[in-house]
């Protein structure tokens, strides 16, 4: 059973920093591009990140571009979302997803997804 498990959200003031962390379990994810995207309340799922197999390539959205950062370990089979400067707007709770192809903005080409993590920012 394919499970990819998000972690690390909570309540953190505005200008503070949280990282969350997506294990993945029970199958291989060789070659598979991981991302991030976030849903606000009433608001449609939002690419926040992705990066590639390699970790060679990243994309972010531009909202979040500078100060957000994703990288992975294969050894952990663990993707990270390492986010700075958190600001109010950044509310939502976040997924991480797993993507056969090429990492992409469009959550449609993701084949599993996470349950998510609550992330609240605080003014």
């Amino acid at each position: 059973q394919v499970q990819l498990v998000e972690s690390g959200g909570g309540l953190v003031q505005a200008g503070g920093s949280l990282r969350l962390s997506c294990v993945a379990s029970g199958r291989t994810f060789s070659g598979y591009a991981m991302a991030w995207f976030r849903q606000a309340p009433g608001q449609e799922r939002e690419f926040v990140a992705t990066i590639t197999w390699s970790g060679g390539n990243t994309d972010y959205a531009d909202s979040v571009k500078g100060r957000f950062i994703i990288s992975r370990d294969h050894v952990k089979n663990t993707v990270y979302l390492e986010m700075n400067s958190l600001k109010p707007e950044d509310t939502a709770v976040y997924f991480c997803a797993a993507n056969p192809r090429l990492g992409s903005a469009n959550p449609t080409t993701y084949d599993y997804w996470g349950r998510g993590t609550q992330v609240t920012v605080s003014s």
